[in-house]
């Protein structure tokens, strides 16, 4: 190890604070592979969203920056005289950019598709409107996801259809004078899902609104609560069946262009759908086909993968780790499972080099506390993927000290700000941060930092990773 950097970490991770705190440090130098620095570097411990790092490694690695999720519309009759008389089908592969975030309002491509149908003279649908292909058959969440997260944003599950990250945003405002009726809007549908208003303008102070789930399968919502006059409330609240919403979204997009579907949605895939198609790339591997007796209208693909990445790693997207984790499975198998991505993924780290049980995989983001990784696991793939044909796209996806994603506001000045590339991690208990740093002499760094189990605030761990990374960008050799 190097000297410097024992007698420069050694008293941050040591502070009696730290006592009873678990962490595993792997520092190495890029180019050499020598250990720069090394404490408990195979010690299985919570990564959170580090955790992302193996997800969009292994997923940019064997799909490659320039893949695209591919979403099929169909028919299963002819068009005549401006109806299609049947049904129309949405093949969807998980795609998870239907999204403000890539499109600034995730109507935007499905309204795009209804324009489409309209190009082709489509006014109305003798039939539903329903999903083509179970892309992902298994649960929409990941193993371990604690109960009381499932409501929140970042807890929403994936499936084949997937829209706005799986959110729906709510804007409660207070009626103008006590008594008055409180108007709630959806978005990005304005129709679905569907709500109930109890909640009431009356007096003064702060609004106190909260969302019940009405019915069985928690489409209906109930905003309830009190609200002072013209106060507004921004809420969001999770979608617990995805395919419906989007669908129910689409039809939104149909009406506003003028198309009818006469027989409603139906969010089952239905029987005999489509599969994936053929060919040498994992694009083309991943497309789906219509399936008997239908007939293929046009396809919707995604930004390429690179750009999705930047995303993932960047803002965190938890729901982006599981369609990616699950679309690896799908390509492996033909089936988008947890437990088919999960082998894909254990598969390519043991092909990397990492040891079988330096690792476990139950997740694609980072939310489960089932997830294990070790400093050393994760240092590997650091080090195997500034190796790989898509290293540059790997590198600028993550995380910039001081200047955008989740270390916008992190190690922002002195030798580390523009110069730490990293994925931060963060649950309750777990903190991480794991990329690369350049020395003051030049040397770029791997390194991965994970501590759990602490009685400190967290803010106290997080200063004391800041510290160590920090005192890695100032590092020099004897003599420069």
């Amino acid at each position: 190890m190097d000297s410097a950097a024992v007698r420069a970490i050694d008293p941050v991770v040591g502070h009696r604070s730290f006592r009873n705190a678990t962490w595993g440090i792997l520092v190495v130098d890029a180019a050499s592979g020598d250990t720069v620095y090394a404490r408990n570097p195979e010690a299985l411990l919570v990564p959170a969203s580090n955790q992302k790092l193996i997800t969009g490694a292994v997923a940019l690695h064997t799909l490659g920056p320039a893949f695209r999720f591919t979403t099929l519309v169909a028919a299963t009759g002819p068009i005549r005289q401006g109806t299609l008389q049947g049904d129309l089908v949405i093949l969807g592969t998980g795609d998870p950019t239907f999204s403000d975030r890539f499109h600034g309002d995730a109507l935007r491509p499905l309204r795009a598709i209804a324009d489409s149908l309209y190009r082709l003279g489509i006014r109305r649908v003798s039939g539903r409107l329903v999903s083509g292909l179970d892309a992902f058959p298994d649960a929409s969440v990941g193993q371990g996801w604690a109960w009381d997260d499932l409501d929140r944003s970042y807890a929403a599950g994936v499936d084949e259809l997937l829209l706005n990250e799986g959110v729906t945003r709510l804007r409660v405002v207070g009626g103008p004078a006590d008594g008055a009726p409180v108007e709630v809007r959806t978005a990005p549908a304005r129709t679905f899902p569907p709500v109930r208003v109890t909640a009431r303008t009356a007096g003064g102070g702060q609004p106190e609104v909260w969302v019940a789930r009405d019915d069985g399968n928690g489409s209906t919502l109930t905003v309830a609560g009190r609200l002072p006059p013209r106060a507004v409330v921004e809420l969001e609240v999770t979608n617990r069946n995805q395919t419906v919403v989007f669908l129910e979204a689409l039809r939104e997009a149909l009406t506003e262009r003028g198309i009818t579907v006469a027989g409603g949605v139906t969010p089952r895939p239905l029987a005999g759908g489509g599969g994936l198609g053929g060919g040498p790339s994992a694009e083309s591997r991943a497309r789906p086909s219509p399936g008997p007796g239908r007939s293929t209208l046009f396809s919707l693909v995604s930004p390429p993968l690179a750009q999705v990445l930047a995303v993932f790693q960047k803002s965190s997207v938890n729901q982006i780790g599981e369609a990616l984790l699950k679309t690896l499975g799908r390509l492996r198998t033909g089936s988008g499972t947890y437990e088919s991505g999960i082998d894909a993924v254990k598969r390519q780290l043991i092909t990397w080099g990492a040891a079988a049980d330096g690792f476990v995989v139950r997740d694609g983001s980072g939310l489960s506390r089932l997830n294990v990784v070790s400093a050393e696991t994760l240092v590997r793939v650091l080090l195997r993927m500034r190796q790989d044909t898509a290293s540059a796209t790997f590198l600028a996806a993550l995380p910039v000290a001081g200047v955008d994603g989740t270390l916008g506001r992190r190690l922002g000045g002195g030798p580390t700000r523009g110069n730490v590339r990293a994925k931060t991690g963060s649950l309750e208990q777990v903190r991480a941060l794991s990329g690369y740093v350049t020395t003051a002499d030049g040397r770029q760094l791997a390194f991965a930092v994970l501590c759990n189990n602490w009685t400190v605030s967290a803010e106290t761990v997080e200063t004391a990773i800041d510290e160590i990374v920090l005192r890695l960008a100032r590092l020099r050799r004897p003599g420069r």
